[in-house]
């Protein structure tokens, strides 16, 4: 037996308008074609599909099993269509993202939150679990963007910029670094540096000063969270570094005090990676024009 989704809609067309004309013109064809039709799947299912001589026609009990096969599939088709529209038209996708730099977390929400309303249908998502091997995770297709200050030449991948930033020395005002004007890789020594739980090669602090002038601090605390580092450097338990769109949040406190990294500031470059083409789907596209648009106020301190 044979049924193809033709014959689907046609049994639901007669069934709902209780007869071949009716049917015919909702369906768009001859009642002679429809006719035909009809014969043809009784012929193949070797059941009369319909009660013949009844007005209007009415479904035989084989006819309402595939009438509920019908109205099962035939949602599930037009749904499919639907989002096959929406995905050739850009309306719709996946967004999934994965993030190698821990403090973005606090950049990223509202940037998706702003996504999430001009985006209804694109399947949103943060992968936390793949931030140590986001790159992998994009070129297998686990994800879709990766949020990185670390670009790399790799086949099929493409990043684009989102914003510069500076690694700035966050201390309590009490710390002797509040009298300093900036804070060097030798200033390091004998202190307590304050950390993101993430690999040290993953940290600015270490990749751009400390592991290049072979200084180590005289221990490493890990912390989860922001807020918790800062209350932590208020107390004047260690001292951290961290991204200035961050620190604009607390300058105006008087217990935290943030230094310049070094004489001459350093700067960093953030960037989306994504798969090559998919930058220019519509919502790919929008997700780093929010991005840049955040990541401005953040550094204005306009940001929450």
């Amino acid at each position: 037996m044979h049924i193809e989704f033709r014959h689907l809609r046609t049994i639901k067309a007669i069934h709902d308008t209780g007869g071949l004309a009716r049917a015919a013109d909702q369906l768009g064809i001859t009642q002679s074609a429809l006719s035909h039709q009809i014969k043809g799947i009784e012929d193949q299912a070797g059941v009369e599909l319909f009660v013949r001589r009844s007005k209007p026609m009415r479904l035989s009990a084989a006819g309402m099993k595939l009438l509920a096969a019908a109205e099962s599939i035939l949602p599930q088709i037009a749904d499919l269509e639907a989002e096959f529209d929406g995905l050739i038209s850009g309306r719709s996708g996946r967004l999934h993202i994965a993030i190698e730099c821990h403090a973005c977390f606090e950049w990223l929400f509202p940037v998706l939150e702003s996504f999430r309303r001009a985006w209804p249908d694109v399947d949103l998502d943060i992968r936390p679990g793949l931030a140590f091997g986001a790159m992998q995770a994009l070129q297998k297709e686990e994800v879709d963007v990766v949020v990185t200050s670390d670009p790399e030449d790799i086949r099929g991948t493409e990043f684009a910029p989102l914003f510069d930033y500076a690694p700035v020395v966050v201390a309590s005002a009490q710390h002797d670094f509040a009298s300093k004007a900036y804070v060097s890789a030798e200033d390091f020594r004998g202190q307590t540096l304050i950390t993101y739980p993430v690999d040290r090669t993953k940290l600015d602090i270490f990749a751009m000063l400390l592991t290049p002038a072979r200084v180590e601090p005289a221990g490493i605390r890990q912390v989860e969270l922001t807020a918790m580092i800062l209350m932590l450097v208020a107390a004047n338990r260690g001292v951290a570094v961290l991204p200035d769109w961050v620190v604009h949040q607390v300058r105006s406190s008087k217990e935290i005090v943030t230094r310049q990294l070094t004489e001459t500031p350093m700067t960093r470059r953030m960037y989306a990676a994504f798969r090559a083409g998919d930058s220019q789907l519509p919502f790919m596209a929008h997700f780093t024009r929010l991005a840049r648009q955040e990541a401005v106020k953040l550094q204005r301190g306009d940001g929450a």
